[in-house]
């Protein structure tokens, strides 16, 4: 019974040269419950993730041997763990470009552990319903889509079309879609999005939700800045088009 409990602990890869941080975490994830692995350089970092296919990665961005948005990029091309960036204060173009290449949150240093235990236990949490869902949809057999305007959702296959081509979609990015979406042309808020999607139990960095939107118009508009599909109430959020 016991080795089972263990066998269900959920794996994080701690990504981090610097080993008093990689230190602190451990500590504080093993008396959290959760199982760690470790790597000081991004090389090893993609060498564990591909090989062991942990269910979160805490990933720093200035790396040895490879940074830590390449090392996302190359995860990014096989698995959909919930990656979460660990980044200065000072590395804000660094944080928005870990998002756009896939990274599913960030935190910043020097950070709570209370805080980021929070936000492990919400991408966790999330992971986990959405691999239900998919589960559940697989097993019935049957077709669920959500028909906005020219974009189609599957979300039996975790599938988005617009006009019947495949958009190129993170797990993350099909939430946000699928939830604004579900609103039927209704304005949805950046706070709810964060709420909802991202699962936070706060309000966290609504930047979070702007870069995600941006990325997925980046996939879904072939104007970014004139959008047919993902349209902007400025200074309240962001709706699906009609028509």
């Amino acid at each position: 019974m016991e080795n089972t409990e263990k066998d269900n602990k959920k794996t994080i890869l701690i990504v981090d040269d610097e080993q008093t941080i990689v230190d602190i975490l451990v500590y504080n994830l093993n008396k959290e419950g959760y199982k760690t692995l470790e790597a000081n350089d991004g090389v090893k970092a993609v060498e564990i993730a591909l090989d062991k296919k942990p269910d979160l990665i805490l990933l720093d961005i200035m790396l040895p041997r490879m940074d830590g948005l390449t090392v996302c990029k190359k995860i990014r091309t096989k698995y959909n763990m919930p990656i979460l960036m660990l980044t200065a204060k000072d590395e804000e173009i660094d944080k928005i470009l870990g998002l756009e290449l896939g990274a599913d949150d960030y935190i910043t240093k020097p950070f709570s552990v209370r805080e980021l235990m929070a936000r492990i236990k919400a991408n966790l949490r999330k992971s986990e319903i959405n691999a239900e869902i998919k589960q559940n949809n697989n097993s019935l057999n049957n077709t669920n889509k959500i028909i906005v305007g020219q974009l189609t959702l599957d979300l039996d296959k975790i599938e988005a079309k617009v006009n019947d081509e495949i958009l190129n979609l993170t797990l993350r990015e099909f939430e946000v879609l699928k939830y604004i979406a579900q609103q039927s042309g209704q304005v949805v808020t950046r706070e709810k999005l964060l709420e909802t999607v991202w699962g936070y139990e706060y309000y966290g960095d609504i930047r979070t939700v702007d870069v995600t939107v941006r990325r997925i118009r980046g996939k879904i508009e072939k104007i970014k800045d004139a959008p047919k599909i993902l349209a902007t109430k400025r200074g309240v959020g962001y709706y699906i088009k009609t028509q």
